[in-house]
């Protein structure tokens, strides 16, 4: 199993999901972050460990209804928060500007790796973990593994009402236009769901 990077920056940014995000939305960021290390270690993707790590931590913290914000979409929210905790703990301001990023990436159809490893592995990672796209990078048995470590919990009910909630107030943004995509059909039709 992916282990998380070893770090006060990393250790905070789990203490602070942990106490924000519901059981199924932190189990999802443990995944993403999961998905993304073991995606960018078996292709070779050189990325830092310690911001991928806190960018999972906080890729959907927006969703959480204490930083819900009624102006921007949750994944420039999300940014901002991000930002703030990395203040904090004493990151650079280039780090924390890199970690908005990633975090606002996170929602591009595509982020080109050669541009934002970081932001392409979180983006990539978030799509396995929500509809399934892209699972066959992952053996069979890592997938179970990573479940058992890290369960839905009901994942897929709780996010597609977060993402309806985003897209009826705010419908000009990311989650609006996944709702209009068909976003309900395919977090179906995750095969992730099938297995835990």
């Amino acid at each position: 199993m992916i282990e998380i990077p070893e770090t006060a920056a990393a250790a905070a940014a789990l203490e602070v999901a942990a106490g924000y995000e519901s059981a199924a939305l932190l189990s999802h960021s443990r995944r993403v972050y999961v998905w993304a290390a073991a995606y960018g270690e078996d292709h070779g993707i050189r990325y830092d460990a310690e911001l991928l790590f806190v960018a999972a931590m906080f890729h959907d913290i927006s969703l959480a209804p204490e930083f819900d914000s009624h102006t921007v979409s949750f994944e420039e929210a999300g940014g901002h928060v991000a930002r703030v905790f990395a203040a904090g703990a004493g990151w650079s301001l280039e780090r924390r500007e890199r970690l908005g990023q990633v975090i606002v990436r996170h929602m591009w159809p595509d982020v080109e790796v050669a541009d934002d490893p970081e932001g392409h592995l979180i983006s990539r990672a978030a799509a396995v973990d929500i509809v399934g796209k892209g699972i066959d990078d992952f053996s069979p048995a890592f997938r179970a593994d990573v479940l058992k470590h890290f369960p839905r919990l009901g994942l897929t009910e709780e996010f597609l009402a977060c993402f309806q909630a985003q897209a009826d107030r705010k419908t000009e943004s990311s989650a609006a236009r996944a709702i209009k995509s068909g976003l309900a059909t395919r977090i179906a039709a995750n095969p992730l769901d099938t297995l835990g």
